[in-house]
C-alpha cells in the first residue's frame, strides 16, 4: 500500500515554482539596487579624490580683454 503523503501534489508544486519565481525576481532587484548604489559610491570617492589632486594645482589665468570702443 502506498503512503499518500508521498505522492505529489500538483498544486503545491506550482505553488513552489512561482514562489520561486517570486523570490528570484527579488533577489535579482536587490542585487542590482546594490550593484547601482556601490557603482555610484566608487564614482563619487574617484571624483572626489582627483578633485583633491587638482584642487591643489593653480588655476590658469585668464586675461580680460578690453572693450575696443
Amino acid at each position: 500500500m502506498s503512503n499518500p503523503w508521498l505522492k505529489k501534489n500538483p498544486f503545491m508544486s506550482m505553488w513552489l515554482s512561482s514562489a520561486h519565481s517570486i523570490a528570484n525576481t527579488a533577489r535579482a532587484h536587490a542585487t542590482s539596487a546594490v550593484k547601482r548604489e556601490s557603482a555610484a559610491a566608487v564614482n563619487k570617492a574617484t571624483k572626489d579624490m582627483f578633485g583633491l589632486w587638482t584642487g591643489a594645482l593653480p588655476a590658469a589665468r585668464t586675461t580680460k580683454r578690453r572693450k575696443k570702443r
